[in-house]
């Protein structure tokens, strides 16, 4: 995803306060081994993108940053919203370095959840992890993970374990977690 950032000279707060009354979202990009930088994003661009998006692959998005030129590969690490409108007041990049690790949150997408015969039967989807984090080279950031409910019955789940790691990727999980169980409804 292309995103267009221009440096922030500033870090006062009356600053800060005046870059999102002109429409605009203040950010900040770490590099390792380099200054931190002070950026400034539009906001009707970014959320522009966040529309686009399916929910919960924001973590797992990598972001191309024009700025001053060039192009810099970023993930974000944070995102703060403003409590009462929703709206983002605060973006944190990390830069992505090709031999470099990097943390993420990968979405779990369930697959087969309207075939499930414990749904079936009368039961309901109960996920209990959505995310799982990983360490991996930026190249092989997965997009999601899928896990197949399709025979699961009332009261069987799904651990971390049933889930398709690829190579390169190493969860930061325990793999015997309880991923999904399909639950009886109480009457």
């Amino acid at each position: 995803m292309k995103l267009t950032a221009t440096v922030r000279p500033s870090t006062k707060k009356s600053d800060t306060k005046q870059i999102r009354r002109e429409g605009k979202v203040p950010a900040i990009l770490y590099s390792a081994g380099k200054p931190n930088q002070q950026l400034v994003l539009e906001a009707a661009e970014f959320n522009a993108i966040l529309r686009q998006m399916k929910p919960g692959h924001l973590g797992t998005t990598v972001f191309h940053l024009q700025l001053d030129g060039k192009q810099t590969r970023a993930i974000i690490k944070d995102i703060q919203y403003q409590l009462t409108t929703y709206k983002v007041s605060h973006i944190d990049f990390e830069e992505l370095f090709d031999d470099v690790m990097v943390n993420v949150k990968v979405p779990i997408q369930y697959m087969g959840v309207a075939e499930c015969a414990g749904i079936k039967l009368g039961g309901f989807l109960q996920p209990v992890i959505r995310h799982v984090r990983v360490e991996c080279l930026p190249k092989d950031i997965p997009f999601e993970f899928q896990i197949d409910v399709r025979d699961l019955g009332i009261k069987q789940s799904r651990k971390l374990s049933d889930i398709v790691i690829p190579q390169g990727v190493k969860p930061l999980a325990k793999m015997d977690e309880v991923v999904v169980v399909v639950s009886k409804r109480s009457s």
